[in-house]
């Protein structure tokens, strides 16, 4: 619901001059959405792109209802096991066993790391979308 009231602003942020010259061109309604349109609203579609892809990254919660098979789980529902997993252990707290809770953060830190390293490559792809859609309010003198 959310992405669909930016997407919807974004489109209402369009001048209507913009769409009346192209009819005026006699250009139909497929021509003015795929040719002016889509590449005005781009910045958005990829904010909107990568909102999407983050939340598919980090649900957990499918996979775990859906999947029965340990070895199918993918890395945010061991992520949640190790952490789950490294707080139980840290409620323990015995006093001997400070170099087991020692490797128990590191190898929480260390899948976190990991489970972020995917969106990290795919965000300085999408970069330039975000600088356009900064620039495009901006006043060129």
């Amino acid at each position: 619901m959310f992405n669909a009231i930016i997407c919807k602003s974004a489109i209402e942020g369009i001048p209507d001059s913009l769409v009346e010259s192209a009819k005026i061109d006699g250009a139909g309604d497929f021509t003015i959405l795929g040719k002016i349109l889509v590449p005005v609203i781009k910045p958005t579609l990829a904010v909107l792109l990568l909102y999407y892809g983050v939340g598919l990254w980090n649900n957990w919660f499918n996979a775990s209802i859906y999947i029965t098979d340990n070895d199918l789980l993918p890395i945010q529902n061991i992520l949640r096991a190790v952490l789950l997993a490294n707080n139980a252990s840290l409620n323990q707290g015995a006093a001997s066993a400070d170099v087991v809770n020692q490797y128990a953060e590191t190898i929480k830190y260390a899948a976190i790391c990991i489970s972020t390293i995917p969106i990290l490559c795919i965000y300085p792809f999408l970069q330039k979308y975000f600088v356009k859609g900064v620039m495009i309010g901006s006043v060129k003198g």
